[in-house]
């Protein structure tokens, strides 16, 4: 079963409400949110105001994963903040009005992020499917197999300076 999805952003002054609807809306088009800020022109006096909403699917999200070929990328950064059945991950919106999956780790984003939440029964599971591709038949990979990137983002190292295998070797 599906997750519940809720994503939101932060709409800086100096940013077109629009554009970062449009943003957000390339990864999940059926987000709306809870309303839009008022563009106006400069100087404005609005402040940043935060938006939200929920989305039904991640298939254009996962779509997008699986055609820039980092499913165990993605695996790593959806589940660095999970705990029991939810997690959160932030993508970067500039990358996401070009179609692109960006994970924000730790730094902030150029161009603004978005913060997504899911929410559900066996959400590890369902995420290790939803990221599943044919290399994991020589090297399995699951949520906290040590394989993961770490914590900041830095990559596990599979293999020596040599060229052999430091993992999944006895």
């Amino acid at each position: 079963m599906s997750p519940l999805i809720s994503v939101s952003t932060v709409v800086q002054p100096h940013e077109d409400p629009k554009l970062v609807v449009n943003a957000v809306q390339g990864m999940f088009p059926d987000w709306n949110p809870d309303r839009t800020p008022t563009n106006s022109s400069f100087p404005n006096e609005r402040g940043a105001e935060m938006v939200a909403g929920s989305s039904e699917s991640l298939d254009t999200l996962l779509k997008a994963i699986r055609k820039q070929r980092i499913l165990d990328t993605a695996l790593d950064a959806m589940t660095l903040e999970l705990d029991g059945g939810s997690t959160g991950f932030s993508l970067s919106r500039q990358a996401a009005l070009t179609g692109k999956v960006s994970f924000v780790i730790e730094d902030r984003a150029m161009g603004g992020e978005m913060r997504i939440g899911l929410t559900g029964e066996d959400l590890a599971g369902w995420l290790e499917k939803q990221t599943w591709h044919t290399g994991r038949d020589s090297l399995p990979r699951s949520v906290g197999d040590g394989l993961a990137m770490d914590g900041d983002g830095e990559p596990v190292e599979w293999f020596d300076r040599k060229g052999r295998r430091t993992i999944g070797e006895d």
